[in-house]
């Protein structure tokens, strides 16, 4: 009988991504996907220790789990992702009923493991391997990707930046760039393979480069996977404003694959707390950049980050990011309260705000952006978007859904052979997350 696994994922795009590769590598090795966690054989608990809320929720699915290991005590336990790098042993002590602990840096050797267990996993007892790995992002780890029509893809591991709340510089070391040859080849067999989007991923994509040996910035890498044949969209994700540079802004504007929006963290809107957060850019420079970046492409969609509590933020300082909200005019936001995290400078830093004043000022800024948000939508009433076409709605299961190139949410109805294809869709109502549609005219391409 087939042994089975299941991986649930905390956190961002790259633990998304991190699994697929531990999903890649479990069905390498002949284990095929649970339907639920009483049915596996391995449960892979991906990690995210960015905010406080997501290191609960993982505890809390690791307590869940006490009942499962007894009622099936051959089951395997693994803590995989950033909590694993930064806990270490200790959730061995803690956690006495997991088996397998491994960090980000570290799926190559969860691969060795099951390899060497003969392709059971069930061989291997109690193992740990959380060095930081210098060549982890030279190693090709087989990937069993989510879709069939979207893929994401690793440009660059870790972060130099050091910003004073973060810890993915010591959860996921310091940076490396992967080859610009690897990453073509990646992109290319997926696009032979069917996929018509990918998005690039990387803690800062936009310092891409700076350790590599061949003379290639981000820049020139975007231009020179834009003339893979088959591709269709390609997207980034994150990028630093201080490294936001004006050849990148004209490389955007000039290749028609890269997609019209991204996605700038401001975190603040005040000099002051951007300096304590060590950001490296003042809000006059930030705002310089999305000045120009609407320039050159007017219809671009710009999304942020926003931290909101951070110590020693005071009224004005909150009072200068609500007025950022408005001044630059984010399409959206994802906005959270300050969390403590070990290991980081702003532990130290003094004049912490209090649990309720941070919730009240992020109630504050969520509720002015909603009203943001569904203004700028509105605006695209009666207008027609290349629509490419992901799949059935979520929220009414008798339309699909797609995405137009600036990231916004498209509702309409059509038939299950418009899946996979571009579509000009006319927008005929805005909504706060997402717009409705109606098919015009024939389909711009046949995608799958």
């Amino acid at each position: 009988m087939t042994k089975k696994y299941h991986i649930h994922t905390f956190g961002c795009q790259m633990n998304v991504h991190d699994s697929e590769k531990v999903a890649g590598i479990l069905s390498e090795a002949g284990y095929g996907q649970a339907d639920s966690m009483n049915d596996a054989d391995v449960i892979v608990l991906n990690t995210c220790s960015i905010r406080d809320k997501a290191e609960q929720k993982f505890y809390s699915e690791l307590g869940r789990l006490v009942t499962v290991k007894k009622d099936n005590p051959n089951l395997k336990i693994a803590v995989a992702g950033c909590i694993a790098q930064q806990r270490g042993e200790g959730l061995f002590k803690r956690f006495p009923y997991v088996d397998i602990i491994f960090g980000p840096d570290n799926i190559n050797n969860f691969q060795t493991w099951i390899m060497n267990g003969k392709q059971d996993i069930g061989q291997v007892t109690k193992k740990a391997a959380l060095d930081f790995n210098p060549e982890y992002h030279l190693k090709h780890l087989p990937v069993k990707r989510a879709g069939k029509l979207k893929a994401w893809v690793s440009i660059m591991y870790g972060c130099d930046n050091f910003c004073a709340y973060c810890v993915v510089p010591f959860t996921r070391g310091r940076e490396r760039s992967r080859s610009g040859k690897d990453i073509f080849n990646e992109i290319s067999a997926l696009a032979g393979q069917g996929f018509r989007e990918v998005t690039l991923l990387g803690q800062n994509v936009n310092s891409y480069g700076r350790n590599l040996p061949e003379n290639m910035d981000f820049p020139d890498l975007l231009k020179m996977i834009h003339d893979i044949e088959g591709l269709k969209r390609i997207r980034f994700v994150t990028s630093h404003p201080r490294d936001l540079s004006e050849k990148l802004i004209s490389t955007m504007k000039d290749l028609p694959k890269l997609c019209r929006h991204i996605h700038l963290p401001v975190q603040s809107g005040s000099d002051r707390i951007l300096n304590l957060m060590n950001r490296g850019y003042c809000l006059e420079e930030y705002k310089y950049k999305t000045d120009m970046l609407k320039s050159a492409m007017p219809d671009i969609a710009i999304t942020t980050d926003i931290i909101t509590g951070f110590p020693g933020e005071t009224e004005e300082d909150h009072q200068c990011t609500i007025s950022t909200l408005a001044d630059i005019g984010y399409d959206g936001i994802f906005a959270f309260k300050y969390s403590r995290r070990p290991g980081t400078k702003a532990l130290d830093l003094p004049d912490h705000v209090d649990e309720k004043i941070k919730a009240r000022r992020l109630s504050e800024i969520l509720t002015i952006q909603e009203g943001i948000t569904y203004s700028k939508n509105r605006l695209l009433e009666g207008k027609v978007f290349d629509v490419l076409v992901e799949g059935v709605s979520e929220t009414d299961c008798d339309k699909l859904t797609g995405r137009t190139g600036s990231n916004k949410i498209v509702n309409f109805y059509g038939s299950q052979n418009d899946i996979g294809r571009s579509l000009d869709v006319k927008i005929s109502e805005a909504k706060l997350h997402s717009l409705v549609g109606e098919k015009v005219g024939n389909m711009s391409c046949n995608y799958l």
